[in-house]
């Protein structure tokens, strides 16, 4: 354990399962014939990693029901954002537990695994002991993350300047914001690293890439005499922050009823919106920062359709690389959320409103994700939803919060109605590209 780890320990008081305690060093019984405790708490540890890893409570119930049914088991259970409670039914016997997460977060290449690994399961192909299982659950739970975090924050940097390009920034805004985000993100990394919590995190890392914006900004108006209507590139430094994991699965889990746990991560993802707006809005205040509307570029129609194909696919392979995705699996997130963002953006040029051309375009990565899953085999949502974040409205929420600081009521409450259709097509889209395309998820049970 390096000294990082150590210090967030010291700090850290959620309890602990001890999962190896409830496990016999038995590799000879298969794990069908093992005590229901020993099968139950595999089946609440393989739910439990699953939910850690970010995805939906839909997901996280399937793989709990494929892993009871395969050691001879019934299981029921309630998932939220960061708890479990569920209980094995085995004959006339039943098992009720409760565990929960200290933190929520998101992890596509541990989730890629499990997943795997759960399939494996279901097939049948071998007899498993329920040593065996523990064995093969503790190595996922070991993973190490991908990415350092200052390559952690180069991906937001990265995702953040081709953000705001597809805002209508220029060359100026987009140096500007890939300093802030990269510098941002790298803080709330380390923070994160240390175990410090959630709104800390937010708060401190939205502030620094506000702050951090300025310097290139400076530098460049003291140096160049730039315009001062570039300093309204600031808003897409804090970009990073959007919460577009749970903004979307709490859609996918209220369309399947899952109303616990939808209504959690709305919540969660309201929370991180509004402290994060909120000190953008204070350091905007402090530093005379205003959002006004980005100069108009100097391209036609075709050189900017032919622009945002690399924008799209740099932002959302940005916002992959910060979900831990492998290198492969965030290339093909963004060939996917290029093709569906520009989609979207163009309908928008054309005159669509711009929630039906939401839905349009999540529906197109949703239609393509299936596509590509059945050919590599990549969890749905690890490549779907990071597709799909580029499209939150991230911009129109905070000038929502912005004018209502300023009690421009009207032109707040424009701003946040805009923002509010775009969020609710989003996963409308997505929902729509499940019920077409995958024959488990469409139907009840």
């Amino acid at each position: 354990m390096d000294k990082e780890q150590a210090v967030g320990e010291d700090y850290h008081h959620h309890m602990q399962i001890p999962w190896q305690d409830f496990v016999e060093d038995d590799n000879v019984t298969p794990a069908k014939e093992a005590p229901l405790v020993e099968r139950s708490m595999i089946v609440g540890r393989v739910g439990l990693m699953i939910l850690a890893c970010g995805t939906g409570s839909w997901r996280v119930r399937d793989s709990m029901n494929v892993v009871a049914r395969n050691l001879g088991m019934t299981c029921s259970a309630d998932i939220g954002l960061v708890s479990i409670e569920y209980t094995c039914i085995d004959d006339n016997h039943s098992y009720t537990q409760a565990i929960s997460l200290p933190t929520t977060g998101v992890n596509t290449t541990r989730l890629n695994a499990l997943e795997k690994f759960v399939k494996e399961i279901e097939r049948g192909k071998r007899e498993w002991t329920i040593a065996e299982i523990d064995h093969r659950l503790t190595e996922i739970e070991r993973m190490k993350g991908n990415y350092r975090p200052y390559q952690v924050g180069l991906a937001a940097a990265l995702a953040c300047s081709a953000f705001v390009f597809l805002l209508g920034g220029g060359p100026v805004e987009m140096l500007c914001s890939f300093v802030g985000a990269g510098c941002g993100n790298f803080v709330r990394r380390k923070m994160i690293d240390r175990h410090i919590t959630l709104l800390a995190c937010v708060a401190v890392s939205v502030a620094v890439a506000c702050l951090l914006y300025l310097v290139p900004f400076m530098a460049l108006q003291n140096f160049w005499g730039i315009n001062e209507r570039h300093e309204a590139g600031y808003i897409g430094a804090m970009l990073f922050i959007i919460p577009g994991f749970p903004f979307i699965t709490s859609g996918l889990d209220l369309a399947k009823l899952d109303m616990r746990s939808g209504l959690e991560r709305a919540a969660y993802a309201l929370i991180i919106i509004t402290v994060a707006t909120l000190v953008g809005w204070l350091v905007a205040l402090m530093v005379h920062l205003r959002p006004a509307n980005f100069a108009a570029l100097p391209l036609n129609e075709w050189q900017l359709l032919l622009l945002r194909l690399p924008a799209s696919f740099c932002g959302v392979f940005g916002f992959s690389i910060m979900f831990n995705s492998t290198p492969k699996m965030a290339a093909t997130a963004g060939v996917i959320g290029a093709l569906g963002n520009t989609l979207r953006l163009e309908l928008v040029d054309f005159g669509m409103a711009a929630g039906p051309a939401a839905f349009l375009g999540a529906l197109a990565c949703g239609l393509l994700a299936a596509i590509v899953r059945n050919r590599v085999g990549y969890p749905r949502i690890a490549i779907t939803i990071p597709s799909v974040v580029i499209m939150v409205p991230g911009l129109y929420m905070y000038r929502a919060v912005y004018n209502l600081g300023l009690q421009s009521v009207n032109t707040g409450a424009e701003w946040l109605t805009r923002a509010m259709l775009i969020v609710l097509f989003l996963p409308l889209g997505q929902v729509a590209a499940r019920v077409l395309t995958d024959t488990k998820w469409r139907h009840n049970g």
